[in-house]
Formats: C-alpha cells, structure tokens, sequence
C-alpha cells in the first residue's frame, strides 16, 4: 500500500476514455442504485456512487448498446469504484457505446 499522499501509478495497459455518464446499475442486494460513468474502457470502468462497497462485490451496470454488463468491483475508495467488466466488450460496440455515452452529455 503506498504511503499516504504518494501519488498512485496507474499501470492499465489500456487506456480509459473520460465520459459523464449517468447509468443505472443493481448492487450485490440486487436493489437499484445509480452510477456515474466517469471513465471506461472495453475492459472496465470507473464511477462514482453513493452506497458503500468493497472490492469483490459484483454490479450489474445498464448501458447503451451494449446492455446490462456484470462487473466485479476492484478497488472502492470516497464514493469512488474501480471495476473490471466480466466480458470485455467488442471494438465496434465499444465505438459505439462511446459515441452514445459522449453524446448524452
């Protein structure tokens, strides 16, 4: 763990693409919550979120194009989650979803 107030490296290999996007996603419970997207990638996301989670839970997270996609939460720190998707999506689904997360600003 590093010290507090070092600055974390981010070491993903595939870079995330910054969006604002509000989705709707169900919790480990299975009860609704609300995300927002604030990065992604083909491969996971980044969202801020009210409710408490730890790394492990799972989400259901709804999204265009490409649906609901099951993730496992990494890493959950200040209201923010890290989260790995189960199924890494497609390049044209990931362009597309892109382009409707972008345009819903």
């Amino acid at each position: 763990m590093p010290a507090p107030g070092a600055v974390h490296s981010d070491l993903r290999s595939i870079p995330r693409d910054e969006v604002h996007y509000r989705a709707r996603a169900f919790g480990p419970d299975a009860r609704p919550l609300h995300l927002l997207i604030v990065n992604i990638s083909a491969m996971g996301l980044m969202a801020r979120c009210d409710a408490a989670f730890q790394a492990g839970d799972r989400l259901r997270v709804q999204l265009p194009v490409v649906g609901t996609v099951a993730a496992e939460i990494r890493w959950s720190l200040g209201g923010r989650i890290g989260c790995e998707l189960d199924t890494q999506i497609g390049l044209a689904d990931y362009y597309e979803l892109l382009a409707a997360l972008t345009k819903a600003r």
